[in-house]
């Protein structure tokens, strides 16, 4: 689809081709939201310890960027209370959540608990970094660059270890946990189109 700027808010021009789209040169942070709450992100828990106490948070941002050398990057909201802890933090861990760690995704997306109270749940790698051992997939990477974008920092990480299903017939590999339209789904063989 081509986009088309209209800085002046005008009228479409006569003509327009229904592939084209005319829009207004902002929109409302309300617009913004509802056209991301149509569109599905994978769900990841992010944590890390500087020192003072780990912490954690749940976030659809992250993506992949390079593989050689090996990059993703993911953003935090600067209201998260775990976001200064994250951006002054040398490592942190990438949880890739299947289905079967919702209550994982839900315990870092609820503001004002101590995520970190039920300790049966979480460990440490030998390296110091918080951990969720159910998770079906992690990371462990190196903050390399950090950059303030609006009402949020986007992290990118260098990855330095990491652990994923071993086996290719794993169950947890055909039902990842995605976000979608304010709700947690999630894709297996009758998502499959």
């Amino acid at each position: 689809m081509t986009m088309k700027i209209n800085p002046a808010g005008q009228a479409p021009r006569a003509g327009a081709g229904p592939r084209e789209v005319l829009a207004s040169a902002s929109i409302t942070s309300e617009q913004f939201k509802a056209v991301f709450r149509n569109h599905a992100g994978g769900v990841a828990v992010i944590t890390a310890d500087i020192g003072q106490g780990p912490v954690g948070l749940t976030a659809t941002s992250v993506t992949s960027v390079s593989l050689d050398p090996p990059l993703l990057i993911f953003s935090v909201s600067e209201l998260s209370s775990s976001t200064p802890t994250i951006r002054e933090a040398d490592t942190v861990v990438i949880h890739l959540l299947g289905a079967d760690q919702l209550d994982i995704a839900k315990l870092c997306s609820t503001s004002g608990i101590d995520r970190f109270a039920d300790t049966s749940i979480w460990s440490r790698l030998v390296t110091g970094e918080p951990m969720f051992p159910s998770a079906h997939a992690w990371i462990r990477g190196r903050i390399v660059n950090t950059m303030a974008a609006g009402g949020s920092t986007v992290v990118a990480v260098q990855a330095l270890q990491a652990l994923s299903p071993r086996d290719a017939d794993d169950p947890l590999l055909g039902r990842p946990l995605v976000y979608h339209n304010r709700t947690w789904h999630v894709l297996g063989e009758h998502s499959k189109l």
